[in-house]
């Protein structure tokens, strides 16, 4: 079994050396480099229980306004791709649910994503495809804000799509498969 602490370390390679090493993200190297991001690791379990943890780490946020964000990782669970999105969405109705729209959002992040209408080996997909299925809370405040400095963010998906697409999906992969490489040693 992997420790925690090394899931997390794979994870901030992988929001490092892709998410904004590939500028996928206009917010993400200032939270990372402050280190406002909250990782909680969910050991298998019900799908009550992934909600459960939702719910707790949307409270953390509302009493830690240090904590910019927060990624919810399932290391060994949730693997099936539309396994995820089923809970993903089950997440958003319960978000909205509990008060929480327009307060925070959430982004979805898996091993195998596929946006719909792409082919699994298009390289495209990997601006969403992590290291770990995961699920990533965001303050909508935060999102505004850094938005509002960025030209045209409207066009960020497609920018994104077009990068992956330019450099391959050999390139994607690799970059990708590169942050396994921190062990319980390293």
């Amino acid at each position: 079994m992997i420790s925690n602490q090394v899931i997390i370390s794979r994870t901030q390679k992988w929001l490092k050396t892709v998410v904004i090493g590939c500028h996928f993200c206009p917010f993400a190297a200032p939270v990372f480099q402050a280190d406002n991001i909250h990782y909680d690791i969910v050991a298998n379990g019900t799908v009550r229980h992934y909600l459960d943890t939702l719910l707790r780490n949307l409270r953390h946020l509302d009493t830690h306004p240090e904590a910019e964000t927060t990624l919810i990782i399932f290391p060994e669970s949730l693997g099936m791709f539309q396994e995820y999105l089923n809970f993903v969405k089950r997440a958003e109705s319960f978000l909205i649910s509990k008060g929480y729209e327009g307060k925070y959002q959430l982004a979805s992040f898996h091993p195998d994503y596929v946006f719909a209408n792409a082919s699994q080996d298009d390289a495209a997909n990997y601006t969403n495809r992590s290291i770990y299925p995961m699920l990533h809370i965001l303050r909508e405040k935060g999102i505004s804000k850094a938005l509002h400095s960025f030209p045209q963010p409207e066009n960020i998906p497609e920018r994104n799509m077009a990068y992956a697409r330019k450099k391959g999906l050999e390139y994607m992969k690799q970059l990708r498969e590169d942050c396994f490489d921190i062990n319980e040693t390293s």
